[in-house]
């Protein structure tokens, strides 16, 4: 296991010939609002970690450059795949038509959600994470072929997004082929 100083940890160089060798993970992350540019940061961080293929961020989302994404992010705006689109759900109906079978998931708590750890995962894979407030919208929610959410046995009632976000791409590692 390698391990790294708190300065190394925080000045990842930008390798670009290291990044496009990489095989990416057929997991495309969508940021449907997510408003908190440390969430946005450490989210591109999270792709890097699980080789995501692409992060799309939509709505009032702020985009890099930014330097509160890149602190949080590591450098990894720099290597990590990424577009901007106007709402979740156009770039969820773009993305079914560039994709092939590809399946919509929503991290949220709904009356349709199901326990992450129920979960049946399929390939290539939309995951949704949503605002920070007020969730996934409701039209991204009726696009979802499934809705998983994590269960929560204290007094609280929801986790950061970017935390449960990287629960349930750990999760989905576990079913890749």
């Amino acid at each position: 296991m390698i391990k790294l100083n708190a300065k190394q940890l925080r000045t990842t160089p930008a390798d670009l010939k290291k990044a496009k060798k990489i095989k990416r993970n057929p997991i495309y992350i969508i940021l449907d609002n997510v408003l908190d540019t440390y969430n946005i940061g450490s989210i591109f961080r999270l792709a890097d970690a699980v080789a995501a293929r692409e992060v799309i961020i939509c709505g009032e989302s702020e985009i890099p450059p930014n330097t509160r994404i890149k602190k949080a992010s590591i450098n990894t705006t720099e290597w990590v795949t990424w577009r901007y689109e106007k709402t979740a759900r156009e770039a969820l109906e773009k993305l079914k038509k560039e994709v092939k079978d590809l399946k919509i998931v929503s991290v949220e708590q709904s009356e349709k959600s199901i326990p992450y750890t129920e979960a049946e995962w399929s390939f290539p894979l939309a995951v949704v994470v949503g605002n920070e407030t007020s969730g996934v919208s409701k039209e991204v929610l009726k696009m979802s072929d499934l809705v998983v959410e994590l269960p929560m046995f204290g007094v609280n009632i929801s986790l950061n997004v970017m935390v449960s976000l990287g629960i349930v791409l750990y999760k989905i590692l576990e079913s890749l082929p």
